[in-house]
C-alpha cells in the first residue's frame, strides 16, 4: 500500500470513498507530514507554500471530528482577504460532500452585514472569513466560539504583512483555551514565531519546502529607465506571448496609469488596488480568472488571496521593497508543475545587486526582439446575470439554457461563477452577442434575469 495513499489515516470510509471521487489520490507532502499530527490533535506550524495541498491538510482534520448533529460552530478559519476565504470555502465544501447537511459559512468583509447575521441564526459547522468582519460578529455577540474546536491562520505571514495583529489578538480572547490551533505560513518571518508562542500550545513545526516540487521559474532582470518601462513590458509580452500576466507596482496611483497606457497600446489590461469598490473588484478578479482578461496590474495587498492556476508570466514593475514580497510575487507562476516567467524592472538608482544569484538571468533590453504591431485580445467576454445561489441557479441550468436550442455549444461557454445574487459566464468573444440575445429573451428555470455585458 501506498505511505502517502490517505487509506493510510483513519479516516471514515466515506471520506475516503470521496476523496477517490474529487481526484485526491495521494497526498502530497504537506498533507503527509501535517494530518496525522492534525488528526491526534496536535497544534501544527506549518510552512508551505500556495498550491501544497495544505487546505485540504486542515479541512481533513477539521471535517473529521465535527459533529454533525450539533449546529454550532466548531471550526474557525482566517484568511487574509476575502478572496481566498471563498477558495478555502469552495474546497471545504468539496471536502465535505461525503456527509449530508455540513454546514460552510464565510464572514468575511466588502459585503452586507445583513445577510451574514440571517445566516448564523441558522446555525453553521464551520466558519471561514477575514479577521476584521469576524471579530466584528464576536463584538455584536452574532458569532459565538463557544463550542469551538479548532481555529486556522491560513496564510498567517500575509495576515501580518496587511496588519491584521491586533484583530487576530482581539479574537484569540473569545476562543476556548482548550482548542486545536493550526498555523500555516509561506514564510516564518519572527513575527511568526511569536505569534505561534502566544496561541499555541506544544506546536509541532512542519517545513515541507525540500520535499515539494521547486517552482520552474526563469527569472529575468532589466534595467529600464522609467520612460521606457511600458515600450519594454509591450516588448516582453510580444517576445514570449503569455495567455495571461500580472504585472506588480508599489502604488494605486501606478497601477491606474501602467493599466491606461496598456490599453492604448491594444493590450487588454484591468488595474485592481484598494481603491477600488469590492463589486468593482470582483468584476476585475472574475475577468481575469475567466480569460476575459489576460493582464492584470495589481498591488501586492489587492492582489493577496487571489489564485490563478495557470498563470504564464509575472513582472516587478519596480524592484519590490523586500525580498520576501519578491518570493510571493513570482510564485504565483509555474504552478503544479509547470514552467513559469518572473521579469523584474529596476533603475541605475535602485539596488538590485542583492537579487543576484547563479539562476537569474541579468540581461540588456536590446536582447528583447522589436516588434512593430502587437496586440492582446482576451479569449473571451464576461456576461452577467442578475441572479446567483439566492435564486437556485447553478451552473448547469445556466449552460442548459445557452446550449438548448444549439446555438451555442458547451465549447462556446468558458468558466461559470455563481455568487448569492450574480453570475458570471465567461463567452468566446465571437459568440457574445449571440449569447446577450439569447439570455435576454429566454428564461433560467423558467425565470426571466436581466443580463448585461461586462465590459
Amino acid at each position: 500500500m501506498n505511505s502517502k495513499s490517505f487509506s493510510t489515516l483513519k479516516l471514515p470510509f466515506a471520506m475516503l470513498e470521496n476523496l477517490k471521487k474529487i481526484g485526491f489520490l495521494s497526498m502530497t507532502p504537506i498533507q503527509a507530514e501535517s494530518l496525522p499530527l492534525i488528526l491526534k490533535n496536535t497544534d501544527v506550524i506549518a510552512q508551505a507554500k500556495t498550491g501544497s495541498g495544505k487546505t485540504a491538510s486542515f479541512g481533513i482534520g477539521i471535517l473529521n471530528k465535527l459533529d454533525v448533529k450539533r449546529f454550532k460552530t466548531q471550526a474557525l478559519v482566517l484568511c487574509p482577504t476575502r478572496e481566498l476565504a471563498d477558495q478555502v470555502a469552495k474546497e471545504l465544501r468539496l471536502l465535505a460532500k461525503f456527509q449530508h447537511n455540513i454546514k460552510i459559512l464565510t464572514l468575511c468583509g466588502g459585503v452586507a452585514f445583513g445577510p451574514q447575521l440571517g445566516s448564523l441564526r441558522h446555525g453553521t459547522h464551520i466558519v471561514v472569513g477575514t479577521p476584521g468582519r469576524v471579530l466584528k460578529h464576536l463584538n455584536k455577540e452574532s458569532l459565538k466560539l463557544d463550542n469551538l474546536q479548532t481555529l486556522v491562520l491560513d496564510e498567517a505571514d500575509r495576515m501580518l504583512d496587511m496588519g491584521f495583529i491586533e484583530e487576530i489578538t482581539n479574537l484569540i480572547s473569545f476562543v476556548p483555551k482548550e482548542r486545536q490551533t493550526l498555523l500555516f505560513s509561506a514564510t516564518y518571518p519572527d513575527e511568526i514565531l511569536s505569534l505561534s508562542k502566544s496561541i499555541q500550545k506544544d506546536a509541532i513545526n512542519i517545513k515541507t519546502s525540500s520535499t515539494e516540487s521547486k517552482n520552474r521559474v526563469k527569472e529575468r532582470f532589466y534595467e529600464v529607465q522609467e520612460s521606457a518601462k511600458v515600450s519594454t513590458l509591450i516588448k516582453i509580452f510580444a517576445n514570449f506571448e503569455p495567455n495571461n500576466a500580472i504585472v506588480f507596482c508599489n502604488t494605486k496611483i501606478e497601477c491606474d496609469e501602467v493599466a491606461k497606457s496598456l490599453q492604448t497600446r491594444d493590450i487588454d489590461a484591468l488595474a485592481l488596488h484598494g481603491d477600488l469598490e469590492q463589486y468593482d473588484r470582483n468584476d476585475v478578479l472574475v475577468q481575469f480568472a475567466n480569460g476575459s482578461c489576460r493582464v492584470l496590474v495589481a498591488t501586492d495587498v489587492a492582489a493577496r488571496g487571489l489564485d490563478i492556476k495557470e498563470l504564464s508570466l509575472v513582472v516587478n514593475y519596480e524592484l519590490p521593497h523586500l525580498q520576501e514580497t519578491y518570493t510571493h510575487r513570482i510564485g504565483r507562476t509555474a504552478r503544479a508543475g509547470a514552467e513559469g516567467l518572473a521579469f523584474t524592472f529596476y533603475s541605475d538608482k535602485e539596488r538590485a545587486d542583492e537579487y543576484k544569484n547563479e539562476s537569474r538571468l541579468f540581461e540588456e533590453v536590446s536582447t528583447l526582439k522589436d516588434v512593430t504591431s502587437f496586440s492582446m485580445k482576451p479569449r473571451f467576454v464576461t456576461l452577467v446575470i442578475e441572479g446567483g445561489k439566492k435564486d437556485k441557479l447553478r451552473a448547469g441550468d445556466i449552460l442548459g439554457s445557452l446550449t438548448s436550442k444549439g446555438e451555442l455549444s458547451g465549447a462556446d461557454i468558458g468558466k461559470i461563477d455563481i455568487y448569492d445574487r450574480q453570475s458570471y459566464v465567461a463567452i468566446k468573444s465571437s459568440k457574445i452577442d449571440e449569447a446577450y440575445k439569447k439570455l435576454t429573451r429566454e428564461r433560467i428555470k423558467t425565470k426571466k434575469f436581466s443580463v448585461w455585458i461586462l465590459d
